[in-house]
């Protein structure tokens, strides 16, 4: 993810923060400096954040070393103001597999609140509710609250958050896989709506909190209404075959011509006929904002990208754009560039499909 920063790793994932992480931080430094005026109490509200941003760390690293038990990889974990997000290569299919990998981040989340809770009864810190005021909770104990209602918000049965995972993994026992995540949308989106509602007559915040679990299912069922709908497909139905290539040792000029002169995007770069890179568009801008346009393709090209071959399952190709930022994917045939696999072209053969599958549902109405 861009402007992102790497601050660790565990287990081979890499633990990225993301820029806009810094604003919520100088957000929490200055309310608590407002509100108490003092500078401890104001770093005491930034660690505080930092504690509860830790906590969503294990969150995240529960989904994925749960999901690695099943042969699933983890790129990384990205920390952003509303939360973590894990980019798993893929979401398991197998109902009881996503039911374990769902319910391992809220678990690690109730693990954390019953260890803090009993730290503060052995060493006598825990302060009954009825003796705390708002202004006067000790850390620990905010803490402890924190992850308690982390673990049980995730667990509402709406996409994006595990609870809606939890759900389609329980029906999918009984359902068809795409039935199931459409039935488990349908229930996150009915939630959405009565959380605007509420919303709009106590809290404002829900609002926002409605818009994320609204575009969170939608997103969902897109994808596995694509995925459905590309089933038993291979590459070579949707790739295109009528593509300009280049030479490492060409100019960046004449890249420029290529792209100025027709529709194509990205160029894969081909040395005796293997290729050994992609020239993106966005590769060729820096390359010209750079240089002035001047040098060869090969000083600007991408040297790490995915193929696909030309008889493999399109869903399983698709995956594969996952595991790297290049947009376009040349397809191979006995090594061979046959053509090329862009997002671009699956989406306009989905439209199609759909569009087929309607006309013939219509017909036999």
């Amino acid at each position: 993810m861009n402007w992102s920063w790497k601050i660790g790793e565990v287990r081979g994932i890499g633990v990225y923060v993301h820029a806009t992480f810094f604003i919520l931080l100088a957000f929490a430094f200055y309310s608590e400096w407002s509100e108490r005026r003092g500078f401890v109490a104001a770093l005491e509200g930034v660690g505080f954040v930092l504690a509860i941003f830790g906590c969503i760390v294990l969150h995240e690293l529960g989904h994925a070393l749960t999901a690695a038990r099943f042969g699933i990889k983890t790129r990384d974990i990205t920390l952003l103001p509303i939360g973590g997000v894990a980019r798993m290569e893929r979401i398991p299919e197998n109902p009881r597999q996503e039911l374990w990998v769902a319910l391992a981040g809220p678990a690690v989340n109730m693990v954390i609140a019953a260890v803090v809770f009993a730290g503060l009864q052995l060493t006598h810190s825990y302060v009954p509710v009825e003796q705390l005021t708002p202004n006067d909770v000790p850390f620990l104990q905010r803490l402890l609250v924190v992850n308690v209602f982390l673990g049980l918000f995730n667990l509402l049965p709406a996409f994006p958050m595990d609870g809606g995972r939890v759900l389609r993994a329980l029906l999918a026992t009984r359902l068809d896989y795409a039935r199931a995540t459409q039935i488990a949308a349908s229930v996150g989106q009915s939630l959405a709506l009565l959380l605007a509602l509420v919303g709009i007559l106590a809290n404002p915040v829900l609002l926002f909190i409605a818009l994320f679990v609204w575009i969170g299912a939608a997103q969902e069922a897109g994808e596995v209404r694509m995925k459905s709908t590309l089933n038993g497909i291979s590459v070579a139905k949707a790739m295109l075959t009528d593509f300009q290539s280049l030479a490492p040792q060409d100019s960046i000029q004449r890249a420029i011509q290529l792209i100025l002169a027709g529709s194509q995007h990205d160029l894969p770069v081909v040395d005796t006929a293997r290729v050994v890179g992609v020239l993106t568009r966005t590769d060729l801008l820096s390359s010209v904002a750079r240089a002035g346009g001047e040098g060869t393709v090969e000083t600007a090209m991408q040297r790490t990208f995915s193929t696909a071959h030309a008889e493999e399952p399109l869903t399983v190709a698709i995956e594969r754009f996952q595991t790297r930022d290049c947009p376009t994917m040349p397809v191979l045939r006995n090594e061979e560039l046959v053509g090329l696999l862009t997002l671009e072209n699956v989406g306009e053969l989905v439209m199609i499909r759909e569009a087929l599958e309607s006309a013939q549902r219509a017909a036999h109405a």
